[in-house]
């Protein structure tokens, strides 16, 4: 759902992404890359730390994963590309400036197809490039006067950034670019994208012009965001703020400004920097990056089918509808457990049946606690919803009995159809035992049985419903309904 947000000025919004990537080392050293949850300052070198006369060797699994992403998102990928010193003071850049890419990146354009209210819309994007993380700073308010302190696990992660052209509209259109970069980055498997542990956070720059105008107006940045919300409130916020600005005959001021969560306003942080401040130059520790064409295209036969591929495929040859394509395509593990319990069914015509269990019952026990939560983080397999799934079309089992296995199997891991043995569920087909439970049943709820007898025909899912219940919701119930009838419609 879209927030309308009036203003007479067109809104034009850019981000840059900041992804870290799934390497064992980082980007310039052989320390270990994974840094969160560990003991400050303990994944540290000469190297991270900044120390004078070391060498930084570059880590080939990161580019391979950023280009591998440019070719994802239809990047071009340049013969040849390098390293550059981005030179700014800060704390948490130990050696005075950051290894990154200026003027000959590793990705050039490309784009992300966005989906929103049923709309679908392209993106361009401007370049995707590879650089080294900061540290972190640790700030502290435990004694008498706040402090911070320097955590250098972080320090020289591989990071790669992609920046968007100003193609995007709203708040709206922002998240929903944001939504979709992080599940295609998923789907490569080029990064976890957490944005709780920071490995996918994000900068805004949005400005406002006259409608019809072709000059940009001036720009703001939303620095460091992780949240999909966050991005999509302050966008609105900046909308109404510069809105105000522009229609009392102020100027928007270039800076950097961060966004408050608890009020949901921006305030200001420190003027915006341009490139030229950075003191961009080539990185002289680093020869120039030789991209042979022969490797690229390896690269692109390794890609994944992606999302929006998937989604098509899935509706095509499975039946199901847009949203149920969508809900199940969401994820790269997700819709490979639902095709693995497809194949292992055996007949692609009942993946709309083995779609019902993931998106229903399935989707509701993985989703009873917190986070985000998949098959493999239960106990349940693909094979089985697929036993599942056999168990109620060969009527072994009936659907109401069928969650209640269900829900036996997520605790326990048991398969289906032990837990039917087990616990005596198998469905009653006999028909002359559903026939004495009618006859009861019709005796013991005469109101119902004058309804029906009445002209009230829905009065007849009561009294089914109560000899399922006499019967633990083993009997069929379409022999409990042709039961009843042949004795209410015998006796009229």
């Amino acid at each position: 759902m879209t927030t309308a947000i009036r203003t007479d000025y067109e809104i034009v919004v850019g981000v840059e992404v900041h992804c870290q990537l799934k390497t064992r080392s980082k980007m310039f050293c052989s320390c270990e890359r994974d840094y969160f949850d560990t003991p400050p300052n303990t994944h540290v070198c000469p190297v991270c730390l900044g120390a004078p006369g070391v060498l930084p060797v570059i880590n080939r699994q990161a580019v391979r994963l950023t280009i591998l992403t440019g070719l994802a998102m239809g990047c071009e990928i340049p013969a040849e590309s390098k390293f550059d010193r981005k030179n700014y003071p800060y704390p948490d850049l130990v050696k005075g400036y950051q290894i990154s890419q200026f003027d000959q990146p590793l990705c050039m354009g490309g784009i992300v197809e966005i989906e929103l209210d049923g709309v679908t819309k392209t993106i361009r994007l401007e370049r995707i490039h590879l650089e080294e993380d900061t540290a972190r700073l640790l700030h502290r308010d435990d004694g008498a006067e706040p402090y911070s302190l320097l955590d250098v696990n972080r320090s020289g992660v591989p990071l790669m950034e992609m920046v968007s052209q100003p193609d995007l509209r709203s708040g709206a259109e922002t998240a929903a670019f944001l939504r979709k970069l992080r599940q295609t980055l998923r789907y490569l498997d080029v990064s976890d994208a957490d944005m709780d542990k920071g490995s996918f956070r994000f900068d805004v720059n949005i400005s406002l012009r006259p409608v019809g105008q072709e000059t940009l107006g001036t720009k703001v940045e939303l620095k460091n965001m992780n949240s999909f919300r966050s991005a999509q409130r302050a966008v609105e916020f900046e909308v109404e703020r510069q809105t105000a600005i522009l229609d009392s005959g102020g100027r928007v001021v270039q800076e950097t400004r961060g966004y408050v969560d608890a009020t949901g306003e921006t305030a200001s942080q420190r003027s915006k920097e341009e490139a030229h401040d950075y003191r961009y130059f080539p990185e002289p520790d680093l020869p120039p990056l030789r991209i042979a064409r022969e490797e690229v295209a390896a690269l692109r036969a390794t890609l994944p089918e992606l999302p929006d591929a998937k989604r098509a495929r899935f509706q095509q040859k499975y039946g199901l509808t847009p949203d149920e394509a969508a809900a199940l395509a969401e994820t790269r593990e997700r819709a490979d457990a639902f095709e693995q319990a497809v194949r292992l069914v055996g007949d692609a015509a009942r993946g709309r049946a083995v779609a019902h269990w993931f998106m229903g019952d399935v989707a509701r026990l993985l989703h009873a606690g917190e986070g985000e939560v998949e098959l493999s983080d239960s106990r349940l397999t693909p094979g089985h919803i697929a036993e599942l799934v056999r168990l109620v079309e060969d009527r072994t089992v009936t659907a109401n009995t069928a969650k209640e296995v269900l829900e036996a199997a997520f605790e326990s891991g048991e398969m289906p159809s032990a837990i039917v043995e087990a616990r005596g569920l198998r469905q009653v087909n006999d028909a002359g035992a559903i026939d004495d439970v009618a006859r009861r049943v019709i005796e013991a709820n005469a109101k119902a049985v004058d309804d029906y007898r009445g002209g009230k025909d829905s009065a007849i899912k009561f009294l089914v419903g109560q000899v399922m219940r006499e019967m633990r919701g083993r009997a069929n119930p379409q022999s409990a309904t042709d039961a009843l009838r042949a004795h209410l419609d015998g006796d009229a």
